[in-house]
């Protein structure tokens, strides 16, 4: 019963998380870059060149186009993939429209920041990548030229992130033939610099780990307070001093990088003498941590 709670209330975090994440996304999106014609990549992009050139709501192309990518990748993808996609996609569809219609006024949208251009490619690319990385880090996903990317790299040796990159930059650079200025061509390119780069500090900030190594005569006692007050699992080590040619029990303890300072207090309270170790590591997979992917 405990177990099944665990998964509910596991399962409760990732979907808040991806909604937060839906709504940070969709603001900044619609907030600060289609008021300012600023061009980001992936659908979003696409769908907000077709709103500059055409009018037509960006909401309305955002979905359309996401469905039809999500029909042609059926098969590939799978249908959970899809079922979760698509209620990403409804919501991001809802809340732009629903943002586009509080924005406007007089037929045009309001201008938040004034007229500071750089001021909203900031804000904006920095809310897309926060919300890109909520969705990522509780395993969502948006669709988009992620599915094209994806059924490219099935069938071709080319990795994911170029071929994102490229696509974004195509999209990006089709904002000149429709605005015709330089610096809001400029200031779309920052726009997804920025976004990628708050993507990969969310991510990677979440997911960063460190590695304890703990020398101390009480190391039964903080063994056992780390596994039962944190819940992080404790491997014990037999070592032995070269010089002292003493024998020692040794700790090893993979842990968050946020509960960092709660293993240094736990293990001050217990032997303030203790010799501590801590180093940061990439890649931890297993139980309370990251899945190992196929």
């Amino acid at each position: 019963m405990n177990y099944e709670l665990k998964n509910v209330f596991r399962l409760a975090k990732d979907y808040l998380y991806i909604l937060l994440g839906l709504v940070i996304y969709a603001t900044g999106f619609s907030c600060f870059m289609l008021p300012y014609e600023i061009t980001s990549g992936g659908v979003s992009g696409i769908a907000a060149l077709i709103y500059y050139s055409t009018g037509f709501n960006a909401a309305y192309s955002f979905f359309i186009i996401n469905i039809l990518l999500m029909i042609l990748a059926f098969k590939t993808m799978g249908w959970r993939y899809c079922v979760r996609t698509l209620l990403a996609i409804v919501t991001i569809t809802l809340l732009i429209d629903y943002a586009q219609i509080l924005l406007r006024t007089d037929g045009h949208m309001m201008h938040i920041v004034g007229e500071q251009k750089f001021m909203a490619c900031v804000l904006g690319g920095c809310m897309e990548g926060i919300g890109l990385g909520l969705v990522f880090l509780a395993g969502g996903s948006t669709g988009g030229t992620d599915i094209i990317a994806s059924a490219i790299n099935k069938h071709h040796s080319i990795s994911l992130g170029r071929i994102l990159l490229v696509m974004d930059i195509m999209i990006v650079s089709c904002n000149w033939f429709i605005i015709h200025d330089l610096e809001t061509l400029v200031v779309s390119y920052s726009t997804m610099f920025i976004a990628m780069n708050m993507l990969d500090y969310v991510i990677n900030g979440a997911r960063q780990s460190v590695q304890f190594i703990i020398i101390s005569t009480n190391y039964q006692s903080i063994a056992t307070r780390i596994c039962n007050e944190l819940s992080r699992g404790v491997t014990v080590l037999e070592g032995r001093g070269w010089y002292s040619g003493e024998q020692r029990n040794v700790l090893l303890v993979l842990a968050k990088k946020y509960e960092r300072r709660d293993i240094y207090r736990l293990i001050h309270s217990e032997d303030p003498k203790a010799f501590v170790s801590m180093s940061n590591v990439e890649g931890v997979f297993g139980e309370g941590f990251e899945k190992i992917k196929k």
